[in-house]
């Protein structure tokens, strides 16, 4: 398989910036004439990779002139982000994007712009052309740093822009502005794309091939994240396990984890997302090592059965699956687990449903993502036979919803009086605990006491426990 990419260069980022100039004048000139700021609303759907896009996108918005808006309503441009990989994320944005037909009749010189991956499959386009008037411009993820180019063109002429094809192999584009949220928290992309194909996922389709980002821009922007006052920092992938294998430096995941543990500051590395098929004893060892890196990780298994993970071409059975388990809590005992699990894949039957069972009651996960299998055109999963009823496959989903509470109430009442580090991140909706905080492995606490000041680290000890939170009071 081919990991060619393409990587855009520092001439052709600086011919963006030409048209982030331009509309900029444009948008200055209108402003003078309304008497107020032009504004720009943003809406995401779907993972965490999209939300580092759309802040991509808010950066270049913001180059070009544009203040943030709260609402659409308020917006002079509108950017929708989407997601494909589930139905149901389709149907709200398509939902969203309807329901924005009647702003665009009250008020025809507001720019609509649909981009993401669900505008990325084939038929999608098509279907936004004959349905969606409203939409003025539609760009996929491989045009993602072209944006400025095409919303100028969208801006200055009088037809609607389409930019949805792109090379598959994808690209990589440095240099481009990022408007954050501010606060703690921060996502910091490592590489795109996705080489595994799973029988299930849209994305390899839509996001293109694995292409890494070299080390020394990924430890810069680090750096700087770190300088703005970031301390909880998510590294982002759709495997970062595969990071550095089309790169010509020789480095791969775990070097990397070395690489950002060495810059200065007070802050924590997670990452997501590991494929169990490249998690390796080194990457364990490593976070063990490694002071900055938090010990938690998220390693979606999605089926104990041997069976459906030969039918969803993931590339280990339950068996290796458990082996990585039991060498991570070896090296790091205090980690924090969580995975992706679907319920209802093709072909499922009730014996590979209670293995799936079984796994999640013995590995004790302290958080599972669980979902209802989803049909996706033009994966080949969708063109699996599939005769179990849907009130089979949601019987089956509460049942392993249940297992797994069971498990994690067990997990969260063993941290009743344990004294904990945690990185106070915002405000709660209690009053008995008032400030928000996460652990090192990444579990929500409710904290209360003197001193607690969000973006700083604190010590607290746990004085009850729930389901889904811990509450602890400063030491």
């Amino acid at each position: 398989m081919s990991n060619q990419k393409t990587i855009v260069t520092q001439e052709q980022i600086a011919h963006q910036y030409e048209y982030m100039q331009f509309i900029s004048k444009m948008t200055a000139e209108k402003a003078q004439a309304y008497g107020h700021p032009l504004r720009a609303f943003t809406q995401t759907f779907g993972c965490q990779q999209n939300e580092a896009d759309t802040q991509q996108i808010a950066g270049m918005l913001e180059e070009m002139g544009y203040e943030p808006a709260d609402r659409a309503e308020d917006a002079d441009v509108i950017v929708i982000n989407t997601c494909a990989v589930r139905e149901h994320a389709e149907s709200r944005a398509l939902g969203n994007v309807g329901a924005l037909s009647h702003l665009k009749k009250a008020r025809p010189d507001v720019t609509i712009c649909l981009c993401g991956c669900m505008v990325q499959q084939e038929h999608i386009p098509e279907k936004i052309k004959k349905s969606y008037p409203q939409v003025d411009l539609v760009f996929g993820t491989h045009a993602l740093w072209r944006f400025p180019e095409l919303l100028y063109r969208s801006l200055t002429g009088d037809q609607r822009i389409f930019d949805t094809t792109g090379d598959a192999s994808g690209y990589i584009a440095e240099g481009l502005p990022v408007l954050r949220d501010g606060g703690t928290k921060a996502w910091l992309s490592i590489m795109y794309g996705c080489n595994n194909f799973c029988t299930y996922c849209i994305v390899p389709y839509v996001r293109g091939r694995e292409r890494s980002r070299a080390s020394a821009d990924i430890v810069r922007e680090l750096e700087q994240l770190v300088s703005e006052g970031y301390k909880d920092i998510t590294l982002l992938g759709q495997n970062v396990n595969s990071y550095g294998k089309d790169l010509e430096e020789q480095i791969d995941f775990s070097d990397l984890l070395e690489k950002l543990n060495a810059v200065s500051g007070d802050f924590l590395i997670r990452f997501m997302t590991s494929h169990p098929k490249d998690a390796s004893h080194k990457l364990f060892d490593t976070m063990a090592r490694c002071d900055k890196v938090a010990k938690q990780l998220h390693l979606p298994f999605q089926s104990g059965s041997d069976t459906i993970l030969r039918r969803m071409n993931r590339g280990y059975t339950a068996d290796h699956y458990r082996g990585l388990i039991a060498y991570a809590r070896e090296k790091m005992p205090d980690i924090t687990l969580s995975s992706d699990i679907i319920v209802g894949f093709p072909g499922e039957t009730e014996e590979d449903f209670e293995q799936t069972r079984k796994l999640v009651e013995e590995v004790g996960f302290d958080m599972l993502f669980t979902f209802l299998y989803s049909k996706r055109s033009g994966t080949p999963a969708a063109k699996m036979e599939d005769d179990t009823p849907h009130a089979v496959k949601q019987a089956r989903f509460e049942r392993l919803l249940k297992t797994q509470d069971a498990c994690v109430q067990a997990r969260q009442d063993a941290y009743a009086g344990k004294r904990l580090r945690v990185l106070v991140d915002g405000h709660s909706k209690g009053t008995a605990y008032p400030l928000t905080a996460r652990t090192e492995g990444g579990l929500l606490v409710c904290c209360a006491g003197d001193n607690l000041e969000i973006g700083t680290f604190a010590e607290v000890e746990i004085e009850k426990t729930s389901l889904r939170c811990l509450f602890g009071r400063s030491i």
